[in-house]
């Protein structure tokens, strides 16, 4: 039974669960899946040799369903909310993660593997269609966002494929989509990276303000302004933000 408050919507397409588990890359030795649920995913990737593959499920019902239909995993399935995990506790080398993930938290789970960039090297999650939307969006588009910024700036960004409410039990109010992350080759973007962070997510936050407005706290007062602040967040490109993030750190 799918409890409400933790937004459990349980896949049953078997086919959707290949594809899903067909568009990790072969390189993916260590795997988390996120919210498991009933294991039409593991039941997968139980399957794939040379797999180090833990589930994180924060339902303890599901949990111990999972260690019972999966005794070579007991070890490996985690009974905790996977926002609190240190994933470096879990494993030092890169990993990969999978998952249907919990649509009412799906954007903190991206910001925490933007947390751990440097150890998760690829993301493959079916979320919200709004959502995954949102995070493939280039500049100049109104969903272009916050999220849209700082993924793209340390990964490849996919949309695969969507998928309809029919296949899901229950069935939920909206439509849903697969996308991929893989990390990228920008180990370093060369400016403070806190600081980056905090120049993208103020922009945002008055986005239909221009920069010039919307970063003014941040801003030195006395240096001459680039062109750049003319503009509204939507419309940099992740190369303009860290040109931007460089100014503001030269004071």
């Amino acid at each position: 039974m799918a409890k409400k408050s933790l937004g459990q919507h349980f896949l049953r397409d078997k086919n959707i669960a290949r594809k899903i588990v067909g568009a990790l890359s072969k390189s993916s030795h260590t795997l988390v899946e996120v919210g498991p649920g009933t294991g039409i995913l593991t039941e997968l990737l139980v399957q794939q040799q040379d797999l180090d593959l833990y589930l994180v499920e924060i339902d303890p019902d599901l949990a111990n369903y999972l260690k019972g239909t999966y005794p070579s995993l007991q070890d490996r399935i985690i009974t905790a909310d996977f926002l609190k995990l240190a994933l470096a506790h879990l494993h030092h080398g890169p990993m990969a993660i999978i998952g249907n993930f919990p649509y009412n938290i799906s954007s903190q789970i991206f910001f925490k593997v933007l947390e751990y960039r440097q150890q998760v090297h690829e993301v493959v999650a079916m979320v919200q269609k709004e959502v995954a939307e949102r995070i493939v969006a280039k500049p100049g588009s109104k969903v272009y966002g916050i999220l849209s910024v700082l993924l793209q700036a340390f990964y490849h960004l996919e949309y695969l494929f969507a998928v309809g409410p029919q296949v899901f039990s229950p069935p939920p109010k909206v439509q849903s989509a697969v996308i991929r992350l893989q990390r990228n080759d920008t180990q370093r973007l060369g400016v403070n990276e806190k600081l980056f962070f905090k120049v993208v997510k103020t922009g945002f936050q008055q986005r239909r303000k221009t920069l010039r407005n919307a970063l003014k706290p941040l801003l030195p007062e006395t240096k001459p302004t680039p062109i750049l602040l003319a503009r509204r967040a939507e419309q940099l490109t992740v190369a303009d933000f860290v040109d931007l993030t460089r100014y503001i750190a030269m004071g």
